[in-house]
C-alpha cells in the first residue's frame, strides 16, 4: 500500500501545500507537519497553481522571495480563486508597512518570520486547518 492511500476507517489527513524554492526548507517542513497533514510541495508559485487546480487545500505556505514570483502575489491570486484556503507566508525580512499592505491584500491567516520555529508552525497550521473549517460551514 503506497503512502498516498488511506487505510480504511483511519481518519483522512487535512491536505495542506508548501511553496518554497529551497528544497531543504520544504524537505524541514514537510516533515515537521506530514505526521499531522497530508503535505504537498512545490518550488515555485507556477507549480503550486497547477496543484491547486488538481487538489483541494485547507492552508497554503508560501515562501516570500521565490525566483518567478514571489510568495505575497501568489497568496493574493490564491484569496481571490480559494476564498476559504488559510494563508500562511513565510519570509526572511519584511518592512512594518510593507507586513502590514500583505496582510491586508492577502488577508493572510498569519506570517511566519524565518528561523521558523517548527512546533509553532505545527500548531499554526492546526489553527490554521480549524480556521478554514469554520470559515467553509459558514459557506
Amino acid at each position: 500500500m503506497s503512502a498516498s492511500e488511506s487505510t480504511p476507517g483511519a481518519p483522512q489527513k487535512d491536505a495542506i501545500l508548501i511553496i518554497d524554492d529551497e528544497q531543504p526548507l520544504l524537505n524541514v517542513f514537510s516533515s515537521a507537519l506530514s505526521p499531522f497533514f497530508e503535505v504537498s510541495t512545490a518550488i515555485s508559485a507556477r507549480e503550486a497553481e497547477f496543484l491547486l487546480f488538481k487538489k483541494s487545500f485547507k492552508v497554503v505556505i508560501a515562501d516570500h522571495l521565490m525566483p518567478g514570483g514571489n510568495g505575497m502575489s501568489f497568496l493574493v491570486r490564491a484569496r481571490e480563486e480559494f476564498p476559504h484556503m488559510q494563508r500562511i507566508l513565510v519570509t526572511g525580512y519584511m518592512k512594518p508597512e510593507m507586513l502590514l499592505r500583505s496582510v491586508n491584500e492577502a488577508a493572510l491567516f498569519r506570517y511566519l518570520l524565518k528561523p521558523v520555529v517548527l512546533s509553532e508552525l505545527v500548531k499554526i497550521v492546526q489553527d490554521a486547518v480549524k480556521a478554514h473549517d469554520q470559515a467553509a460551514a459558514q459557506k
